[in-house]
């Protein structure tokens, strides 16, 4: 399924956003898999929570970040459509 700027994605039931405090990284768990975050992939997966769109997503990283939301929309969005394609992430 394609995100979109209206999508309120959010982590299913099975993956897991962690600190590892051994890595001193954030790991996103999943069944029989785990993906090292650098510190924007763990900003915006801590955002997403299904109560924020993409966009809102967008918005609040931009303005944490001071750059303009059209620089950093098209990462934000592939990023998030890369994890829902793996099913790690819900549209």
């Amino acid at each position: 399924m394609t995100l979109a700027p209206d999508s309120r994605p959010k982590l299913p039931r099975h993956i897991k956003l962690r600190f590892d405090e051994a890595r001193d990284s954030w790991v996103l768990l999943g069944p029989e898999r785990a993906l090292m975050l650098d510190e924007i992939g763990a900003e915006i997966l801590r955002r997403a929570d299904g109560s924020r769109s993409v966009a809102e997503i967008t918005g609040e990283l931009a303005a944490e970040y001071d750059a303009p939301a059209s620089d950093i929309a098209a990462d934000v969005e592939s990023f998030l459509q890369d994890l829902a394609d793996k099913r790690l992430l819900e549209p």
